[in-house]
């Protein structure tokens, strides 16, 4: 079943991009965005993440972490954090795991993995869902949905 606004942040467990174990328990007790995308290095997930970047203290200042996630390996994703300054964690969920636990839909015929922002407030209840292939809006209505429920 997949996440839906009010549900609890999943346990999950996934490996960053430096290669050691993140868990959802690194997140309690903070909000956090947590944005699936489709695949490192190509224009409109760059362009995801790199907005991300240039946002992230905005998002700090909310009290909020952001997390990236996609099926990449840990190297690309260390490559592609490197390569673009990214200061957020990158998650590898190669097996798709996450993907399926938080209920993410491929797009196009099932040919893309999905794009969604999932938006999790302090208590870790859902607070809003973003799913657009996209890559602009994923954002700011992040931002608005973290400042709304301050």
């Amino acid at each position: 079943m997949p996440i839906q606004i009010g549900d609890s942040l999943p346990n999950f467990k996934a490996f960053k991009q430096d290669g050691t174990t993140f868990t959802s328990q690194h997140i309690q007790n903070k909000p956090v965005v947590i944005y699936f995308y489709p695949k490192d290095n190509t224009p409109g997930c760059t362009t995801q993440a790199c907005s991300f970047r240039d946002a992230y203290q905005d998002f700090q200042d909310l009290g909020a972490e952001v997390i990236g996630v996609s099926g990449d390996s840990i190297q690309s994703h260390q490559g592609f954090q490197q390569k673009y300054k990214l200061p957020f964690v990158l998650l590898s969920d190669e097996n798709r795991k996450l993907r399926k636990l938080f209920g993410v839909p491929t797009a196009l015929f099932g040919l893309i993995p999905g794009r969604v922002t999932y938006v999790f407030n302090a208590s870790g209840t859902c607070i809003y869902i973003f799913d657009s292939l996209s890559a602009r809006d994923h954002i700011s209505k992040a931002l608005i949905a973290l400042s709304a429920k301050k």
